[in-house]
C-alpha cells in the first residue's frame, strides 16, 4: 500500500467540469440503451413483416406518445418512459374455441376474465383480409423465429461493441512502467483486518520506494535480466526475496542502475484470470513471496478477433449466473439497502446504477479519455448482453415465455399426431395472462428495488 504523494486540487471550475463529463458519461449510456432497446424490438419487426403479420405500432418507451408516425400500416413511435419497448402484432391469441370461453363476465372468474379481455381487444384489431396474418396462425418455427428475432439483435449488438472494445480499444494489459510506488509495506491480512489505508513509522519502507524508484519510470533490467513483460518481472520479484539484486529502469530517456532487496511478505495468490484465488471458505489463499512495492502502468492493447468470442462467452456465463440466482441475489441487494450490509459488486444493478457508474467513469479526468470511452463502450455491451439473457427466460411477458408457449403448441400438436387424436389448434397464451401479470409486478418490484438500491447504496467499484 502506499501513503498519498498528493491530489488534484478542485476549485468551481474543475468542479463545473467534473459535473459536465459526469453527464455526458450517463447520457452516452442512456442513449447506448435507448438504441439497443429500438434495435431489440427492430429484431422483432422485421421477421414478422417478412412472414406476412400486420404489424399496427412499433413503439420504443412506454406511456404517453411524444412522437409518431404513421408507414403504411404500422405506426412508429415515441414514449415518454425510456424503459422498454414493445411491437404491436394482430392476432397475439387465439379467439375462443368453446363456449366457455365466451361465457359473459358476469358468470366467469376474474381469471378467465381477463383471458377474455385479452381475446376481445385482439379481435377488434382485425381487420378484413387478415385471416393469414395473424400471428398464431404462422408455423411455430415462424413464430420462434419471431420472438427470437429481439435477443438476438441484443446479442449481436453485445458482439459487435465487444469487437470494436477489443479489437479497437484493447484490453488493459500490465507494461513495465510504474505506475505507483508504495512507500510501506503493510501486510495483506492486516490490511484487510484493520482497512489501514495510511502507513505508520512501524511498517517497513518499500524496498521500491527506497531505491528510489517514481511513477513513470520504465523497468528494463531485474536480476541481470532483460524485462520486457511485467507478469514475468513480477515472478522475479517474488522469487527474490531477501536478495540485494540489481534493478536498472529509464527516467526521462536516462538509465539508472540500482540495487533492491525484495521483502518476504504475505501476499494473495493470484489465480490464472489474474484476480485473487479464493479457498472453500471465501478467503483469499496468501502465501510469503518477495515484494517491492509497485504497480504497473497499464495500457489498451488490440487484441485479435479469435479474442471476441471468448470474452462474449464470458461475459454470457456471468451474466447467466446472475440471472439463475435472482431471486437470491435481489434478497442480497435488499437486505445492502436497508442495512449496513456490504453491496456485492457482482449482483444486479439498475439502469440508474449503470448510469452513475457511467457517470463516475466519465468524470475521471486522470484517466485516459481513450479508456475511458473503452469503458462506456463496455458497459453498453454488457447491457446488450444482460437483456439478451434475461429475456431467454421462459416467462411471459418476456421473449422467452412466447418461445416456450409455441414449443409447448408443437409439443400437443406432435403427440396428437402420434396418437392419432384430433388437432388441439393453437395454443391459447391468454389464458397464462393472470401468470404474466404476476410476473410483471415481480419484475417491476425487483427494479423499483434495484433503483432504490442505486440511489441509497449504489455498488462501488473504484474503492
Amino acid at each position: 500500500m502506499a501513503a498519498g504523494r498528493g491530489c488534484r486540487a478542485a476549485g468551481p471550475e474543475g468542479r463545473v467540469v467534473t459535473v459536465l463529463l459526469f453527464i455526458v458519461g450517463v447520457l452516452a449510456v442512456v442513449v447506448g440503451v435507448v438504441v439497443s432497446i429500438a434495435l431489440h424490438e427492430v429484431g422483432h419487426l422485421v421477421p414478422a413483416k417478412l412472414f406476412g403479420v400486420r404489424v399496427t405500432q412499433y413503439m420504443v418507451g412506454f406511456g404517453p406518445t411524444l412522437w409518431s408516425r404513421w408507414r403504411g400500416e404500422t405506426e412508429y413511435g415515441i414514449k415518454a418512459i425510456p424503459a422498454g419497448g414493445y411491437v404491436s402484432m394482430v392476432g397475439m391469441f387465439p379467439p375462443p374455441t368453446s363456449e366457455s370461453d365466451m361465457v359473459r363476465q358476469s358468470s366467469t372468474g376474474v381469471f378467465q376474465q381477463l383471458a377474455n379481455d385479452a381475446r376481445q381487444v385482439a379481435s377488434e384489431q382485425l381487420q378484413p383480409g387478415d385471416e393469414d396474418r395473424v400471428f398464431y396462425r404462422l408455423p411455430i418455427w415462424k413464430r420462434i423465429i419471431i420472438m427470437l428475432g429481439g435477443p438476438l439483435m441484443n446479442l449481436l449488438i453485445g458482439t459487435v461493441l465487444f469487437a470494436v472494445l477489443i479489437m479497437g480499444f484493447g484490453t488493459a494489459q500490465p507494461t513495465t512502467t510504474i505506475s505507483s510506488v508504495s512507500e510501506c509495506v503493510v501486510p495483506a491480512r492486516q490490511q484487510a483486518a484493520t482497512g489501514q489505508t495510511e502507513c505508520t513509522p512501524e511498517d517497513p519502507a518499500a524496498p521500491a520506494y527506497e531505491a528510489g524508484l517514481l511513477p513513470g519510470d520504465r523497468v528494463v533490467s531485474f536480476d541481470g535480466r532483460e524485462v520486457t513483460d511485467w507478469n514475468e518481472l513480477s515472478g522475479w520479484i517474488r522469487e527474490a526475496a531477501g536478495r540485494d539484486v540489481g534493478i536498472t529502469y529509464v527516467r526521462d530517456g536516462l538509465s539508472i542502475d540500482a540495487t533492491i532487496r525484495p521483502l518476504l511478505t504475505e501476499r494473495p495468490v493470484a489465480a490464472e484470470d489474474g484476480t485473487a484465488l479464493i479457498d472453500d471458505d471465501g478467503v483469499p489463499v496468501m502465501r510469503e513471496v518477495g515484494f517491492i512495492g509497485v504497480g504497473s502502468l497499464e495500457e489498451l492493447v488490440p487484441q485479435p478477433a479469435s479474442e471476441v468470442l471468448p470474452a462474449v462467452g464470458d461475459s454470457l456465463t456471468s451474466v447467466a449466473g446472475v440471472v439463475l440466482h435472482l431471486p437470491q441475489r435481489v434478497v442480497e441487494v435488499g437486505q445492502a439497502a436497508f442495512s449496513d450490509a456490504p453491496r456485492d459488486p457482482e449482483g444486479p444493478i439498475s439502469v440508474v446504477g449503470v448510469g452513475r457508474i457511467a457517470g463516475e467513469i466519465s468524470a475521471m479526468e486522470e484517466i485516459p479519455v481513450v479508456s475511458r470511452a473503452a469503458t462506456l463502450v463496455g458497459l453498453v455491451a454488457g447491457v446488450n448482453l444482460a437483456l439478451f439473457v434475461f429475456n431467454l427466460i421462459p416467462l411471459l411477458p418476456l421473449d422467452g415465455g412466447h418461445v416456450a408457449g409455441a414449443l409447448w403448441e408443437g409439443l400437443r400438436r406432435s403427440v396428437a399426431r402420434v396418437l392419432k387424436r384430433p388437432d388441439p389448434g393453437p395454443f391459447d397464451m391468454a389464458k397464462l395472462l393472470p401468470l404474466t401479470y404476476a410476473v410483471a409486478i415481480l419484475f417491476m418490484g425487483m427494479g423499483v428495488l434495484l433503483i432504490y438500491a442505486d440511489i441509497v447504496k449504489p455498488v462501488d467499484l473504484f474503492g
